[in-house]
Order: structure tokens, then sequence, then C-alpha cells
């Protein structure tokens, strides 16, 4: 039997065309109102996840 793709921890990633993983920034749901507009628009965008070969296999085995 072939190892499946963790399909929960896929859907919150985005894989770019040169195979970055690319992840959104954790923090945003809510207590918002206290930050700097400077923090809430920085968490606006993708990070890059930076994960080993292992964390790969054992996680996006099929993308």
């Amino acid at each position: 039997m072939s190892m499946k793709t963790t399909k929960s921890y896929a859907k919150r990633l985005k894989i770019t065309k040169n195979g970055k993983i690319l992840s959104r920034k954790s923090g945003q749901n809510h207590f918002n109102a206290k930050e700097r507009s400077r923090t809430s628009t920085n968490k606006h965008r993708m990070s890059i996840v930076h994960m080993d070969n292992k964390a790969k296999s054992r996680f996006l085995v099929n993308l």
C-alpha cells in the first residue's frame, strides 16, 4: 500500500512553479486591532516554509 499525502496539511500550503512551498503567516484571526498597520500588512504576505526532505516526503508525498 502506498503512502498518502496528509490532506489537512497540504490544504494549508501552496506550491509555486519552481517548487517553493508557501504558507499563510500565523496570528491573523483575531486580536488584530492592537497591532500596528505595518505588522498586519506584513502578515498578509505568504511566507516560505523551510522543511527538510524527510518532512516533505512524510507530509507531501504526491504533490
